[in-house]
């Protein structure tokens, strides 16, 4: 017999009671894929596929269950509270995951957990054709799931939902088409000039030093380390497993220094935000970054934007030759600033400089686009990749190592992700505009080692609201302005106009 639903209020109740048991599931899950990719046993993957699938079937089954719908239908709260945004975020959620069964979950679930196991194998031995059957399912997976989420222009728009809410491949593509139309004339005047000598930075540093630096950097930086963890892991990537377990990983490359450097600062940028999240909105789907596009604004402005600064290096640069002396002797502030922010068109993603970081990002895009439209088919990925690299950054990968297979996204069925690595780029310097303006002495305090109130502005502008408001709304509001490419290509002009005298 059902329980009787009683008041509206009875109703929210209710609701916030379901949604965290479904978060704590969700985090479950989180911890599952979490061990995976720093500790688990490499022949355990069979019953960890099996494992990650029944967490992800038995979330789907709480946030889809017909009580959450009863309940949804008698819920209402005055506009503008925090019930009324947590109904709004519920709503949705319900209505789209009620369009997918559950054994589709499992199914895709399942295939992803074994297809990031044989991606990460296929990397390492270069081998495409290992990986391409497990991609070509993923593709067929994706292309169900957006029939079954609904879209109204294109199959991509419900993919990228589930990542940049309310967008749409339009919209992107607008917005993308600006953005190389400013870089690839800086670019090719960047070119034109002699670049800075970085082979200090490729020198051997043992990752012991590495490690040691990264957790001292991101403990300066506001991480709380009695509420998460660093780990080791193929792919960087920052993990929810609670309000108060929030953890990082990163990677050291032992001949190429910047990689754990600013892979460790960029994660720490998302913890910071997850962890900023207030307590009336912790234990509920409200907790968690309103699109990844702002949750990578956060995490691109102290990669970027205070990390690769002259001031931040000014005050940081003296430690880190204190760990490194011999590989860093007699290496100048303006030196190193110069070093790290050299810009080259390069193959990894993850490795690319600010100024061309985002033609990656528009090259996995359009591949992605054509892949969920059937205008591009699997086998032929690799070449696609080459020849719009070539188009885009004026090199094409000799390996697939270096190409298709470099990133960890298509293994995980992350179809939609990619573009809110550009997003990110764009909010970050409307952000970054704001806070030189509220925070006139901002360098100055970088200078001397304290980023405290860039957290704080954060804090207070961005990470107070979760998902409470839309992305677009939420940035427009605090900027000002719409999203552009206006406020990041006059960061990059100005920024490498100075380093390399343009």
């Amino acid at each position: 017999m059902a329980t009787p639903i009683g008041s509206s209020a009875d109703a929210i109740g209710r609701l916030k009671e379901l949604d965290r048991e479904a978060r704590r599931f969700e985090h479950i899950g989180a911890l599952l894929g979490w061990d995976r990719e720093t500790g688990m046993p490499p022949r355990a993957i069979e019953e960890r596929a099996h494992q990650e699938a029944l967490i992800s079937a038995l979330h789907h089954e709480k946030i889809t269950a017909p009580q959450v719908g009863e309940l949804l239908e008698h819920a209402t709260a005055e506009e503008g509270t925090l019930d009324a945004a947590f109904l709004t975020v519920k709503r949705r959620e319900y209505e789209k995951n009620t369009r997918v069964p559950t054994e589709f979950v499992k199914e895709m679930t399942e295939l992803t957990s074994r297809a990031q196991a044989v991606w990460a194998t296929a990397r390492a031995e270069n081998d495409f054709p290992a990986f391409e059957p497990f991609l070509d399912r993923i593709v067929e997976m994706n292309r169900r799931l957006s029939d079954y989420l609904g879209f109204q222009d294109h199959p991509y728009d419900a993919l990228l939902d589930q990542y940049e809410p309310y967008a749409t491949t339009a919209e992107i593509d607008r917005a993308f088409c600006d953005l190389e139309a400013g870089l690839v004339p800086l670019v090719a005047a960047i070119a034109e000039v002699r670049p800075p000598d970085d082979s200090f930075l490729r020198h051997r540093y043992p990752a012991d030093g590495q490690e040691r630096f990264s957790r001292e950097l991101m403990v300066a930086l506001g991480y709380d380390l009695e509420r998460g963890r660093l780990d080791r892991s193929a792919h960087p990537f920052t993990t929810t497993l609670g309000a108060q377990d929030v953890r990082i990983t990163t990677r050291y490359q032992e001949d190429f220094l910047q990689g754990s450097l600013f892979g460790t600062i960029h994660e720490t940028g998302h913890a910071l935000y997850e962890l900023g999240m207030p307590a009336e909105l912790q234990g509920t789907l409200l907790a968690e970054g309103t699109s990844l596009g702002v949750h990578e604004s956060q995490s691109r402005l102290w990669e970027n934007m205070i990390g690769r600064s002259r001031p931040f290096w000014i005050h940081w640069l003296p430690r880190l030759q204190a760990i490194f002396p011999t590989q860093l002797e007699g290496v100048s502030v303006d030196q190193f600033y110069r070093a790290v922010n050299r810009v080259a068109p390069s193959h990894i993603r993850v490795e690319a400089d600010e100024v061309t970081y985002s033609l990656h990002v528009i090259l996995r895009f359009r591949l992605e686009v054509a892949l969920i439209s059937g205008d591009l088919s699997v086998k032929d990925v690799p070449e696609a990749w080459r020849a719009t690299s070539r188009a885009l950054l004026g090199i094409a990968p000799e390996s697939d190592s270096t190409g298709v297979l470099q990133d960890v996204h298509w293994s995980f069925g992350g179809f939609g992700y990619f573009p809110t690595y550009a997003l990110g780029n764009l909010y970050a310097a409307q952000l970054l505009d704001v806070i030189q303006r509220d925070i006139p002495d901002l360098w100055d305090r970088v200078e001397e080692g304290d980023t405290s109130q860039v957290l704080a502005w954060l804090r207070s502008h961005v990470h107070a609201a979760g998902s409470t408001r839309r992305a677009r709304e939420l940035m427009k509001d605090v900027t000002g302005r719409p999203l552009g490419a206006e406020s990041f290509l006059s960061y990059l002009t100005s920024k490498y106009g100075e380093i390399y005298r343009l």
